[in-house]
């Protein structure tokens, strides 16, 4: 640790994007800069936060994010920028502060680099952590941007009621292990598709989903969604896109809602798949909806009132994947394209 003018400077381990990425992600597309270095002080007359980072979350969108942008067609959300650290969600406790909201040892979460510490800018990103006595790593999925998604998707754009039929694809994942627990509690039939026996066995027995199935061995979609909704589909929250879209479309009810999360099977694709049954939208009333989480930040405080008491009563229960270690998150992240990953993907950089 070195100290220049009285301000301790200490190394700075951070994760880089090398270049734009096409096709899969590798590993090799990041690398860990060991040589990085920070000073642990707030510059003078800056409103800035400098966090030490303790949790980071490896979300799908962020494949979006590696994308060489194409004029005309950008996104929610900016790039990240090659030969820059990896930027997303994470929880963090303030070490400095020129932000009158954030104070020396405070936790908080919102977005912050892939690396030991971070200089936050972006402080309008941030939400202070108030409860502590749930894991702190919480606030990377189940209390975070993973748990607002399900909660505004579910309760926002679907508008459930009691005794409809739900199915959740990707439903094992950070977002689809809640919204289908938040369907149960509602009273509704649910049913999540998953990618693995293990997932699927987590989705029926951990999860109370009351039936689940794994995609991969199931040649026909459309049959097996007859079979687990033989009266057809009131509510389908859309994290995967591609072949599953298509199933569902012919198995709606008439009125159903489609909530569009995510399309993961589209991510990685330089051509997207085209989707055959939207006819089906017109003759059986269906809405298809799709939202960013953003839009519903102001909810926050109404999601930890609905979720937090659950959450002690034992009524929802969450599970992570966790990779210790900075240098283990390039890895992580690739990860959820194959879906190696059980439950939500969290990379420990500091316990505290």
């Amino acid at each position: 640790m070195a100290s220049g003018g009285g301000v301790d400077e200490v190394s700075n381990k951070q994760v880089i994007l090398k270049d734009y990425v096409s096709g899969f992600p590798k590993e090799s597309d990041m690398y860990l800069n060991a040589s990085g270095t920070i000073k642990l002080k707030v510059p003078e007359g800056s409103n800035a936060v400098l966090v030490k980072n303790l949790y980071l979350s490896c979300d799908p969108y962020m494949r979006g994010r590696m994308k060489q942008p194409i004029p005309g067609n950008e996104t929610y959300i900016e790039p990240f920028k090659p030969g820059s650290p990896i930027v997303g969600f994470g929880v963090a406790k303030v070490l400095d502060s020129g932000h009158p909201d954030f104070k020396k040892g405070d936790l908080i979460w919102g977005m912050t680099g892939w690396e030991e510490y971070s200089l936050i800018t972006a402080t309008q990103t941030l939400f202070k952590i108030h409860h502590t006595d749930v894991p702190l790593s919480y606030y990377t999925g189940l209390l975070g941007m993973p748990g607002m998604t399900a909660y505004a998707g579910f309760y926002e754009i679907c508008s459930p009621k009691k005794g409809e039929h739900v199915f959740i694809s990707a439903a094992s994942g950070a977002v689809g292990q809640l919204v289908g627990q938040l369907a149960k509690l509602l009273g509704c039939y649910v049913v999540g598709s998953a990618g693995s026996k293990e997932k699927v066995d987590l989705l029926k027995n951990k999860f109370g989903f009351n039936e689940a199935f794994n995609y991969k061995e199931e040649p026909d979609l459309h049959a097996a969604l007859k079979r687990y909704f033989p009266e057809g589909i009131d509510i389908y929250f859309e994290n995967v896109g591609g072949k599953m879209l298509d199933a569902v479309l012919l198995n709606m009810r008439a009125h159903g809602r489609i909530a569009v999360c995510g399309m993961i099977s589209q991510y990685n694709l330089e051509h997207p798949e085209g989707v055959h049954n939207l006819m089906t939208v017109v003759w059986k009333r269906v809405r298809i909806e799709g939202f960013v989480c953003d839009e519903y930040c102001h909810l926050f405080p109404k999601f930890l009132e609905l979720v937090l008491p659950y959450i002690k009563e034992g009524k929802i229960t969450y599970v992570e994947d966790v990779a210790e270690g900075l240098e283990s998150a390039p890895a992580a992240l690739v990860g959820l394209f194959t879906g190696r990953n059980v439950g939500k993907q969290v990379v420990v950089v500091a316990r505290e």
